[in-house]
């Protein structure tokens, strides 16, 4: 199931080409369980918006095991399966693109599947997971990072707020999370591990 978050104004959205704000290609590429897509798909425009973001388009697509083991090999030289990768591309911009193309943020990828055993282990709903874990995927786009504590203090705090926001205001919180997402070096040379 693929499917795009129509764009549409955002309140506080500036005036002009970007008025309507970031788009969300998301797509579900896997059939171990079912994924509301187009939730998972506002929840990231949401995140977007709510860190400055006016334009762009951001791609989040939902893997089976498979396709994010071959991704963790290929790009972080990891072995089997993880839960989220991201991967930055261009930088945010207030300024729409001079040929109209839009700004390319980047792709989240999810696993369900490995989301749903974090789920079952820490004995939270796996959509809350997928949430965190499409949270975690799009900060990590815009540039966030958790690898000293003071970043990833930052980071579970901007989750908190946005799954607050955007998701469920009491949906779970758990602190160990930060280690658990894999992130490849910025392909255009600017993300660091």
């Amino acid at each position: 199931m693929t499917g795009t978050t129509p764009p549409k104004p955002w309140p506080g959205s500036p005036p002009g080409p970007s008025r309507a704000g970031p788009v969300v290609e998301a797509a579900d590429e896997q059939a171990a369980m079912t994924v509301d897509v187009s939730h998972f798909s506002e929840l990231a425009r949401g995140v977007l918006v709510a860190r400055g973001v006016r334009g762009g388009e951001l791609s989040l697509t939902f893997v089976d095991e498979d396709t994010i083991s071959e991704l963790n090999r290929h790009h972080l030289g990891g072995e089997g399966p993880t839960d989220v990768l991201a991967f930055p591309l261009d930088a945010p911009t207030d300024a729409p693109a001079a040929d109209g193309i839009p700004v390319l943020l980047g792709d989240v990828v999810v696993c369900p599947a490995q989301a749903q055993r974090n789920a079952v282990a820490r004995s939270v709903a796996t959509d809350d997971e997928l949430a965190l874990l499409v949270v975690h995927g799009v900060l990590h786009v815009l540039g966030m990072d958790h690898a000293e504590p003071e970043e990833a203090a930052q980071m579970q705090a901007a989750e908190r707020d946005l799954l607050a926001r955007f998701h469920a205001p009491d949906a779970f919180w758990a602190e160990e999370h930060a280690e658990r997402a894999q992130v490849p070096r910025n392909l255009a040379g600017g993300h660091r591990e």
